[in-house]
Order: C-alpha cells, then structure tokens, then sequence
C-alpha cells in the first residue's frame, strides 16, 4: 500500500498543475491534522474545523480553498451543509447525557447568497430539546459577515 501511494503522489506531484499541487496540499494538511491534532474525523480534519461551544450554541469556522468550490467558483453547497449539519450535531450531541448520541433526522437549507470569501463560518442553537428529538437551527456566514444560508435540523436522540 504504501509503494502504491509514494507512486501516487510523485505521479501528482510530476504531473499536477499549480492548482492541483496546492489543492493536494490543502489535502494532506487536513489529512495531517486528522493525524496529528487527533480531529475527531476526516472530514474535521480536511475542512480544517476550528469549533467553539457556548452555552447553547455551537460555532465552526473553516478555511476556505478552491477546492472547496463548484463550477461556479463558489463554495459547493454541500460543503455549506456539511459544516451546517456538523454545528448542529455537535451541538446536539453536546447536550446530551453519556451513554446517548444524536444523528440528523431532517436537514432543511435554504441558500441565500454565494459562498465567498477567506471562512465559512456557522452558528447552530437549540431550537427545542425533547426526549426522542432536537430540533437546531443554523446559519452560514461569509467572511464579510453576509448570510449565504440558513438551516433547521431535527435529530434523533439514541443510546450508542
């Protein structure tokens, strides 16, 4: 496997554009993270999540990269949801007692400006905690401070 890989690597590395090398780059950056900073999964560790928890909210911040991008030169959208579903889970699963986890039932987004910019920044907050479910709420930032989306969760509540 590892034979497999240097081969890999070196054919990118000799055949890559600039833009590829960097977009490689940004990759195994994350991918070192992931390693390194002991991030909790790949996808952390790729977006390079900066997270925070504040009583009943939960923020993260990623970078942004082209290689984040759709044809369109603006961050994907699923990338928007990716990191909309992460603050809220993360805040759901922050909340609940030991033993219990939460997983998205429901993700409703409604896009509202184009991703641009040097972050991605969201904000998740409890919209309703019962027993069974959670009900959060999200909202996707730009780095000048636009919302380019803006999000409900529901999640179920299940013992690990």
């Amino acid at each position: 496997m590892k034979d497999e890989l240097h081969q890999l690597l070196e054919s990118c590395i000799k055949n890559g554009s600039e833009a590829d090398l960097n977009s490689l780059a940004y990759l195994l950056d994350g991918l070192n993270q992931k390693i390194h900073l002991k991030r909790s999964t790949y996808i952390d560790g790729i977006l390079q999540m900066n997270r925070k928890f504040d009583g009943n909210a939960c923020e993260i911040t990623i970078p942004l990269h082209p290689i984040l991008n759709n044809n369109l030169n603006i961050v994907h959208g699923g990338i928007t949801a990716t990191v909309l579903d992460t603050a809220m889970g993360s805040l759901a699963n922050y909340h609940l007692p030991e033993g219990f986890g939460a997983v998205t039932n429901q993700l409703n987004i409604h896009y509202i400006a184009p991703g641009i910019g040097e972050t991605l920044h969201c904000k998740a907050e409890i919209v309703h905690k019962g027993t069974k479910t959670m009900v959060i709420s999200g909202e996707a930032y730009r780095s000048d401070g636009k919302k380019i989306a803006y999000a409900t969760g529901t999640f179920f509540i299940i013992s690990k």
